[in-house]
């Protein structure tokens, strides 16, 4: 029989630390049913039949965000043989607050308290003794990071999984606790003991889903709604900040029994830091700089020597080592093709569709997991919560809600999980904004088409890389300016509250886990919608009609340039007007790293690079400086790939406002590009034309729409 413990915590309090070190390889991924945020399981280690349940990171069971429903749904409905509380033994009053609530569900809890090397660090000593006896549940301490006391919390929930849950001792105010005593006798007497008073919480703050789940009848709600109400009265407050009020109130009382501080109110080395990390004036240059190295490592030094090795290597002309020749993949796989007499039509796909296309796009991989790295250890150490409050500070000054910085900052690895976070965004309007701008951030499918640009064509400047992350920030933030002066999305922000966790010296496990699987998940996309994309290019660029019929005929004649050039004027103004181009821009809506591996089949990267030339130069000869940033500039702003406009679709659940959402990216993208374009014509010594005088009248539109009066709210339509 299998036993299945879940694991719950608040974000940042080393769950997926602990996670990881409980399961270690035996970890399997899906989504929740219904969603795709990510469901994680694992087996135990050294223990077959435990199960261990990763609850998403939540701050309470209360059903405001989807983390909250799906934790509480599974809790309430899956019933778990036992819970494995993480809490941030350096945060005790935070953490414990869900702490409370878990108690109270009538399932065996064990609440492990991390981070006790932190702890003490400040010269604290927790009680838990003590702790254990007041939650009515086992506690103790345990440091998920260098695996002190995970064992002993794992046996821990164990054996709590086999023994019925004690009812929870803590207790509120008289008159707090009499309503919920009038509850429990109307609706849950017939229910055990150690979960009435779950239920009786829920009742009393009004949660419509579990008086719906008990089938509480009219008249009862009536009658316990006029309790409620009195209570209300009392207390002068709303029930919800009631039993908020009421948590707190207790959780200072078993604080204040449990644990002893030696250096209260003294400045920990996170809050000395945060006072020139999150200084008003200092926060933004910092943020910059830090993404600026980010990305120049990533991209322009280190990533580009290790692209360069790959693309020049591995699918290029290969290696001299000691004297010997050691062959690219297009050499080798192209020797091998010729001495087995392999079809013609059959070398060509091979080797100019799936190694050119897949390959261009592969050989991107080395600078991917150099970013991948520097994302996980700026998440793992704290930096990337501090770029969430910097961002809320500037967001508002523009009438957008720092919540919708947190699906931008997902979105940098994945629009479509970006999108999906955007539910946490209660407003409406703020939420269909932050969907409409998420895609404008650079994701990893961004990645190759950023770097390929940077290295073939600007010969890897240091500016270009960084520059795409700023322009698509910019591209959020004057949208949010734009769109809140229209009547559909003004109003005031939602507001932000998140909590600051501590610095800490990341886990290089937690952090190389974090760069492969995003990584995998990428190669993962290469190896199936890339794959497939590169084969009809191919075909579409190999074949068409002649005066012979359909066929085989040169790539100018085939059905890809026909399309292409069908087309091709629409982007002419933007500096790219050949078909080429144009193509890869058109399959980048089904997946953006096609962009690189469209150029790779259309400019005949295996050929070149068989010729020994510099793969990528061959393009030069189709952009000028402009043109392609022009180009790049589109590509990162244009609708997304099919998924994350799926994802968009979903989560709007309206065609109108898809076909809005998708028709703002495509439009902004235009006439950003065009007015690069145009302006940086006539600076570079093209002259004045009317181009340039098109991309004025759409600067002064812009100019306008950013600084004028915003609309008045009361006249907003639903």
């Amino acid at each position: 029989m299998t036993i299945r413990i879940a694991l719950a915590g608040n974000p940042n309090s080393g769950k997926t630390t602990l996670f990881n070190a409980l399961t270690g390889s035996n970890q399997f991924v899906g989504n929740w049913p219904g969603v795709t945020i990510a469901k994680k399981e694992g087996k135990l280690k050294g223990a077959k039949d435990v199960l261990i349940v990763d609850l998403p990171g939540i701050y309470s069971l209360s059903p405001y965000s989807l983390e909250e429903v799906i934790a509480r749904d599974y809790l309430a409905d899956e019933r778990p043989d036992a819970i494995l509380n993480i809490i941030d033994g350096t945060n005790l009053e935070r953490n414990l607050f869900l702490t409370t609530q878990l108690v109270e569900m009538g399932i065996p809890v064990v609440t492990a308290v991390n981070m006790m090397d932190a702890v003490k660090k400040l010269g604290n000593r927790i009680d838990f003794e003590r702790l254990s006896e007041t939650l009515a549940c086992k506690a103790l301490g345990i440091s998920a990071l260098s695996g002190e006391g995970i064992v002993e919390a794992a046996e821990a929930a164990i054996a709590a999984a086999g023994k019925p849950a004690p009812t929870p001792r803590h207790s509120f105010s008289g008159s707090v606790e009499h309503t919920l005593a009038h509850i429990e006798e109307a609706v849950l007497h017939d229910l055990p003991d150690n979960v009435q008073r779950w239920y009786a919480i829920k009742l009393f703050e009004r949660d419509e889903k579990i008086a719906a789940k008990l089938r509480v009848d009219a008249a009862t709600r009536a009658h316990l709604e006029e309790d409620i109400r009195k209570c209300e009265t009392e207390m002068d407050d709303d029930s919800e900040s009631i039993i908020t009020s009421e948590r707190y109130a207790y959780i200072e009382s078993v604080i204040g029994g449990c644990l002893e501080t030696k250096r209260k109110g003294a400045l920990t080395v996170s809050d000395r830091i945060d006072l020139v990390v999150t200084n008003r004036f200092f926060a933004l240059p910092i943020f910059a700089f830090v993404m600026f190295v980010v990305y120049f490592v990533s991209v322009t030094t280190v990533g580009s020597y290790a692209t360069d090795w790959a693309n020049d290597g591995v699918f290029g002309k290969g290696w001299e080592l000691f004297g010997a020749r050691i062959p690219g993949v297009p050499v080798a796989l192209g020797e091998i093709l010729n001495s087995i007499d392999c079809a013609q039509w059959l070398q060509s796909l091979i080797l100019d569709g799936i190694v050119a296309g897949v390959g261009a796009v592969i050989g991107f991989i080395p600078q991917m997991l150099i970013l991948f790295f520097f994302l996980a250890f700026l998440e793992s150490c704290g930096y990337m919560a501090r770029i969430a409050f910097i961002m809320d500070r500037i967001f508002r000054k523009f009438g957008m809600s720092g919540k919708s910085f947190i699906p931008i900052l997902i979105g940098s690895g994945c629009g479509v999980p970006g999108i999906m976070s955007s539910r946490t965004i209660e407003n409406e309007r703020d939420r269909r904004m932050t969907i409409m701008t998420t895609t404008f951030i650079p994701c990893s499918a961004k990645l190759p088409v950023i770097a390929l640009i940077s290295g073939a064509l600007f010969s890897g400047a240091w500016w270009v890389a960084p520059s795409a992350y700023f322009i698509g920030i910019s591209a959020i933030v004057c949208s949010g300016v734009v769109l809140k002066k229209t009547r559909l999305f003004s109003g005031d922000p939602a507001p932000f509250v998140m909590e600051l966790p501590p610095y800490r010296w990341p886990a290089a496990r937690n952090v190389f886990f974090s760069m492969w699987e995003r990584s995998w998940s990428f190669m993962k996309k290469a190896g199936s919608i890339i794959l497939l994309s590169t084969i009809f290019v191919w075909f579409a660029s190999s074949f068409g009609w002649s005066n012979e019929g359909f066929g085989s005929v040169e790539m100018q004649n085939s059905l890809l340039a026909r399309v292409g050039s069908a087309v091709s004027w629409i982007f002419a103004p933007l500096g790219w007007g050949e078909w080429q181009p144009t193509v890869a821009a058109l399959t980048g809506l089904i997946a953006k790293e096609n962009v690189v591996g469209t150029f790779g089949i259309l400019y005949g990267f295996t050929e070149v690079a068989e010729d020994g030339e510099e793969v990528w130069a061959v393009l030069q000869s189709s952009f000028t400086v402009v043109s392609a940033y022009s180009f790049l500039v589109f590509n990162l702003l244009c609708a997304p790939c099919v998924a994350a406009m799926g994802a968009i679709r979903r989560e709007m659940n309206s065609a109108k406002w898809f076909s809005v959402a998708i028709a703002y990216q495509c439009v902004l993208a235009y006439l950003v590009a065009f007015c690069i374009y145009q302006f940086g014509k006539f600076f570079t010594g093209a002259g004045f034309d009317f181009g340039v005088a098109a991309a004025l009248g759409v600067t002064a539109f812009f100019l306008y729409a950013l600084f004028r009066a915003p609309t008045n709210p009361s006249l907003e339509k639903e």
